[in-house]
């Protein structure tokens, strides 16, 4: 009789992909500390890298966000919040 409960494990891809990234990520760890540079990137390109993801993450959450500068926006916004507030009450 077989143990299914290791044949038939359900995961998700995302799942899939974190735990694949991990083991590349352990991998070349490792064979950092033994002196092996698997990926070829010094020091100033990562440095690059981290900052335009740093700045594309912020540009998008700065453009997808609901900046409000002048007071009518921030009335619109209280007017918004109450209206929502009034609506999880009213389901309560």
């Amino acid at each position: 009789m077989k143990n299914d409960k290791f044949i038939n494990i359900k995961c998700t891809k995302s799942t899939l992909l974190r735990t694949a990234l991990l083991i590349v990520a352990l991998i070349n760890n490792c064979l950092t500390l033994c002196g092996h540079s698997v990926l070829p990137f010094d020091e100033e390109m990562v440095t690059q890298v981290i900052s335009a993801a740093f700045t594309g993450v912020t540009s998008i959450m700065a453009w997808w966000k609901n900046n409000s500068f002048s007071e009518a926006a921030h009335k619109a916004d209280s007017h918004l919040k109450e209206l929502k507030d009034s609506k999880k009450v009213s389901a309560e």
